[in-house]
């Protein structure tokens, strides 16, 4: 039933927090925009898939291009981001026809690996969804008004993209009227009363959002090539 395999890419940054007048999305990385990277990921996991990539309205044109100079011809389509995050993935599943596993994913996350991708995929199918996590390795406090206090980090899981979901149950739960609580697709599901499952994240799936994680995503990336 669900063979079929939608990638909604959500590129809807500014690069505001990077301090560049070009979004995040098309800086480069090893000599290819982040963009390329993450699609290059997602392709060759599963070479049948459908991506979905989500774009600020004004730069929809040059996706376009960078795509197709990359042979980015077949099994694409461009969609204009909204106002927030769930506008934009809201957005992107309108291209949603059929059953299918959806992944959205962070177009800035571009180090993620096509296991991370397949164990996702596989457990969507199994379970209904797959959302990677991987443990803090910090210690945790939580602020209490003018206090704050230990957290056991045993019991924190830092959440990544790509969120993975059979599709009834994300269109569902994106039938919802918008709440600022929703600050991820799992959250979204949470709310419209299904549970979501967890599945091994990775590591080095950083988002980019500084100049920092630039330079660590070019120290990976240049490891992984060496």
């Amino acid at each position: 039933m669900y063979s079929k395999k939608i990638a909604i890419i959500v590129a809807g940054g500014t690069g505001q927090r990077m301090g560049s007048v070009v979004p995040k999305q098309f800086l480069s990385i090893q000599g290819k925009p982040i963009l390329l990277h993450t699609i290059d990921q997602f392709v060759a996991a599963f070479s049948d898939i459908q991506l979905v990539v989500v774009l600020p309205e004004g730069y929809i044109q040059e996706g376009k291009d960078l795509l197709a100079q990359n042979g980015f011809t077949k099994n694409i389509v461009f969609v204009a981001g909204g106002d927030t995050r769930f506008q934009s993935v809201k957005n992107g599943l309108g291209q949603v026809k059929e059953p299918a596993i959806v992944f959205v994913h962070d177009a800035v996350r571009c180090l993620l690996t096509p296991a991370l991708i397949q164990r996702c995929y596989q457990q969507a199918l199994e379970k209904g969804s797959a959302i990677p996590a991987v443990s803090s390795t910090d210690t945790v406090r939580l602020i209490k008004g003018e206090r704050n206090e230990l957290f056991d980090r045993e019991n924190v899981m830092l959440i990544q993209t790509p969120q993975t979901f059979q599709s009834d149950t994300l269109l569902t739960a994106f039938k919802q009227e918008y709440n600022p609580s929703f600050t991820d697709e799992a959250n979204v599901v949470e709310a419209s009363g299904k549970p979501v499952f967890l599945v091994d994240g990775e590591f080095e799936n950083i988002k980019i959002t500084r100049p920092l994680d630039l330079a660590i995503a070019e120290y990976i990336l240049a490891k992984r090539f060496a």
